[in-house]
Parts: structure tokens; sequence; C-alpha cells
């Protein structure tokens, strides 16, 4: 139920110590085009998710609901603030910033919330095997600017992707087959929004969609 989260967070100790010891001498460029090309992968990711929908109507009504909810709520911009107030309350040093940076960036996403919830219902744990690659090249990137305190954030993935392991674990048995695979089809496109996000090709505010998990598996429930 964990393996997801726990192959995320030994992904971030282990490329954040490769940081410290080589990445340094990475260039800017590679690590770019590194996040870029991941790019690929986890827009597969995406399409193969989006195809497991019964209807395509109701991951198209969710996205579109969630994203207008989302809009309205302004989760991105509360999301923005709240690691403004994290970082001023725990300052600036090195470790400190090392550690909250990386938890923000790491804790802080769809995937993050997305990933655990498909492994805990299904066991399928690829959209965190997508994660952890993308994890590992900014751990590299920022362990070698900012230290060691970038991979104690692997405790912060650790506790708060199990946190939506389990949760989904247990709502598991009142869920059924339909909800799973709109719910899987919708977290589908917000993985495409990601991945269009890692190309660079359009910059979409995949967070204001997160309610459309949720609209997903209602629309299946009530109609």
């Amino acid at each position: 139920m964990l393996t997801g989260t726990l192959i995320n967070a030994a992904t971030i100790v282990i490329a954040s110590i490769a940081g410290i010891l080589i990445g340094s001498k990475m260039d800017d460029e590679i690590r770019r085009a590194l996040m870029n090309v991941l790019g690929l992968p986890v827009l597969l990711i995406g399409i193969s998710m989006g195809l497991k929908t019964e209807n395509v109507l109701i991951p198209t009504l969710s996205i579109v609901a969630g994203t207008i909810a989302g809009e309205l709520i302004g989760i991105e911009r509360w999301l923005e603030n709240l690691g403004d107030r994290v970082e001023r309350r725990f300052g600036r040093g090195k470790f400190s910033e090392g550690f909250v940076g990386a938890t923000l960036l790491y804790c802080v996403g769809p995937m993050a919330i997305l990933g655990p919830i498909q492994e805990g219902l299904t066991g399928d744990i690829s959209v965190l095997l997508a994660k952890s690659m993308l994890d590992g090249v900014a751990s590299i990137a920022l362990a070698s600017a900012l230290g060691i305190g970038v991979a104690f954030s692997s405790v912060s993935v650790l506790l708060y992707q199990g946190f939506f392991a389990i949760l989904a674990s247990e709502l598991s048995r009142v869920v059924t087959e339909s909800m799973i695979n709109e719910l899987t089809a919708t977290g589908g496109l917000l993985i495409m929004g990601i991945g269009i996000n890692l190309l660079e090709l359009k910059k979409l505010r995949v967070g204001n969609m997160l309610p459309a998990l949720v609209i997903a598996p209602l629309i299946v429930y009530f109609v």
C-alpha cells in the first residue's frame, strides 16, 4: 500500500546525496533538459490513465466543474501563500531552506495527492514512479545548492503521501469499480496537464483542477 511512497522517499534521499557529491558539476541546461524530457513519460502515463474512462463525458464534466471550483477558491494561490508562510516561519538558514523548499515542492502538487490515492485504491504506483523520477532530478539540483536539508524532506513526503494512501485504502471498501475508473481517467487529465507544463508547451494551473478528483466519483455515484 505504501510501496510507491517508500520508493519516492528513498529516491529523494539517494538523489540528494548524489546532488551533494556531484550535483554542482551538472550544468543547469542539462537539469532543465532532463525535467523537460520527463514530461513525455508523464504525458504517456496521463493518456493511459485517461483511457480508463467508461464514459468520456464524466471526466470532461469533472475537469470543467473542478477547474471552475478551483479557480473560484484560488487553490494554487492559497498553496503559494501557504508556502510563503511556512518559509517565513522556519527562517532562511541553509538546512531549513532546503528542507522547507523541498517539502513544499514535493508535497504541494497534484501528483503528491493523486499518486498515493491511486496506489491506495488500485495498487497502481505508476504515478508515484513518475513523481519519483521528477523529484530525483529536482533533489540533485536542490541538494547541490542547499545541502542535506533536502534529503530530510523525504520524511515529509512519507508522512504526507502515506496519509492519502492509507485513507484511499480504507475508502476502497466502499468505492465501486466505475468510480475508480472515472477517478483514474480524471486524474489522467491532471497528469497530462503536468506533462504539458514540464514540456513548457503552456503553463496550466493544475492545482486549481484538483476538485475534479472529488467531483468524478460523485457524478458516478449520483448518475
